[in-house]
């Protein structure tokens, strides 16, 4: 990395703050169970994209393949440390129920669509729109001291707009030709001292994701491990996942593998064109980088990137905060059970606001 200076966390989140206010472009990060806190900051205010993954920066690319990968230069990178204190994050949560009907008949319809034979899976979100007073960078702490074991991210700019999360799941990570990545799905409600209680649908759906990121890799990899699915906790959330790792072929490019990945089945469905079609048409919103993905792109050497999947996020603008959640929709699943499950998951942004 272009030996990052380092400066103190106040000095940090206090130049995001002013990047904020001038309009520069810029990225604050922490990986998963780490303290280190790194920044990237770009000095103009040009939209810079990323065209094949040679680049150095940090990358902010949509649900879309199509859509243009943004970059963000790295004019300086600095680091810091970030001590987690203890979250106050707030349980009573009002959950609104409008959107509920549409939410249904969504779901209702992801499953016909299976029961005819021309998907297997189909990952279906919704959008919930907030009002917000707190900042940015106000917001960024409060999601790095509640969920320590995310990739905790604040990004910004001007011509895309401000985006933070806290997610769980890894795309992929690659260091000397090394690949790892996950198979993630499922969810149930995390119940104190009570172990995850996981049925057939869940498990089927884990299987499933993992199969086909298999599938997906074997031609890219001299080796290939999967190993078998654990139960996680991801805030007030269990999901299952299970670890993915081999050795990428010796003339096998970046954006290969970026491209056998990205949509992923957790966010997307399998077969993933089909469901991407079917999503893009029936889900009433657009999602832009919700369920994209982000991270370091050749930051510490060429061809190393650490890429995490767009989840757990929200879209802040102009008073008002824009949530995101979804959940995978199989042959098995019940609208009424998926409508739960999305409320449940979208008590993990509301209680950082």
């Amino acid at each position: 990395m272009h030996y990052p200076e380092n400066k103190g966390l106040e000095k940090i989140l206090e130049r995001g703050g002013a990047c904020l206010e001038n309009g520069l472009p810029f990225v604050i990060y922490r990986k998963p169970k780490q303290q280190e806190l790194f920044a990237v900051f770009q000095l103009n205010d040009e939209l810079k994209s990323s065209r094949d993954f040679t680049e150095k920066g940090f990358v902010f690319a949509p649900f879309n393949s199509e859509g243009k990968v943004v970059l963000i230069q790295p004019d300086e990178v600095w680091k810091g440390e970030f001590q987690s204190e203890k979250s106050q994050v707030t349980n009573n949560i009002f959950l609104d129920e409008s959107g509920k009907d549409a939410h249904l008949e969504l779901v209702e319809n992801g499953i016909k669509e299976i029961e005819k034979g021309r998907l297997q899976k189909v990952v279906l979100s919704r959008k919930i729109e907030v009002s917000n007073t707190k900042s940015p960078v106000k917001i960024f702490k409060t999601l790095l001291n509640t969920y320590p074991n995310a990739f905790g991210y604040l990004f910004y700019h001007p011509k895309v707009g401000t985006w933070c999360g806290a997610t769980p799941e890894t795309l992929v990570r690659v260091k000397n030709k090394e690949l790892s990545t996950m198979s993630l799905a499922a969810t149930l409600p995390y119940i104190e001292n009570e172990n995850p209680k996981w049925g057939s649908k869940e498990i089927e759906e884990q299987q499933m994701v993992s199969e086909y990121i298999g599938d997906r890799l074997a031609h890219a990899l001299e080796r290939l491990d999967i190993d078998k699915a654990e139960s996680v906790r991801a805030g007030n959330l269990w999901h299952l996942r299970s670890e993915v790792r081999g050795n990428m072929l010796p003339n096998l490019k970046v954006k290969e593998v970026i491209g056998a990945l990205h949509p992923t089945p957790a966010v997307c469905g399998i077969p993933t064109r089909e469901a991407q079609q079917f999503i893009q048409a029936n889900e009433n919103y657009k999602r832009t980088f919700y369920t994209g993905f982000l991270g370091e792109l050749n930051l510490s050497s060429q061809g190393e990137l650490s890429l995490f999947v767009n989840l757990r996020c929200m879209q802040l603008e102009d008073g008002k905060a824009s949530i995101f959640v979804g959940g995978g929709i199989t042959e098995a699943s019940d609208p009424e059970s998926e409508w739960i499950e999305t409320q449940n998951k979208s008590k993990t942004m509301l209680g950082i606001l």
